[in-house]
């Protein structure tokens, strides 16, 4: 009893929407029957859980011993080779974790090629990057000879007249 109320209520619920397309919109009569359908199926649709397509995750263009060389990275999503693989991966809609996820690669698969990497690492520490700060230098002594600061202000502005 409780099915038939159900496809009652479809049916009804069907109706409306199709009268109220119908009326906003041009329809031709034709089409009327596969609009009803259409929604028919759409709303009996409601509330189940869709159909899982293959589950399987997708194998990748090469192997991943094969995807890693000293001097790039081979994708596995479409066999190219790259120094770099994240914008690549965004550019088909995945981060470095899910990319690593797809294709069963473990944790620590690079995303950047180890050429690469070392490259700008000896260029960082070439401008300085990656040094610690050196301890705060000793003040600088002076010569017994030197005069204190105070000394030559005093001796400039008497030799200026001041």
């Amino acid at each position: 009893m409780a099915e038939a109320d159900h496809d009652f209520d479809l049916i009804t619920l069907t109706a409306d929407i199709v009268a109220a397309h119908v009326t906003n919109n041009s329809v031709h009569i034709a089409e009327v029957p596969k609009l009803i359908g259409a929604v028919y199926e759409a709303l009996a649709g409601l509330g189940q859980t869709p159909e899982v397509e293959n589950s399987q995750k997708p194998k990748g263009a090469v192997s991943v011993r094969a995807s890693v060389k000293p001097g790039h990275l081979i994708s596995m999503i479409d066999g190219k080779p790259y120094k770099m693989l994240r914008r690549h991966l965004g550019l088909h809609g995945h981060t470095p974790e899910s990319y690593r996820e797809t294709f069963n690669l473990p944790r620590d698969y690079p995303m950047v090629a180890a050429d690469y990497a070392e490259k700008r690492r000896s260029l960082a520490l070439k401008i300085g990057l990656g040094r610690k700060p050196e301890s705060a230098k000793e003040p600088v002594k002076r010569s017994r000879t030197q005069k204190p600061v105070t000394d030559a202000l005093g001796a400039a502005k008497q030799h200026l007249g001041g």
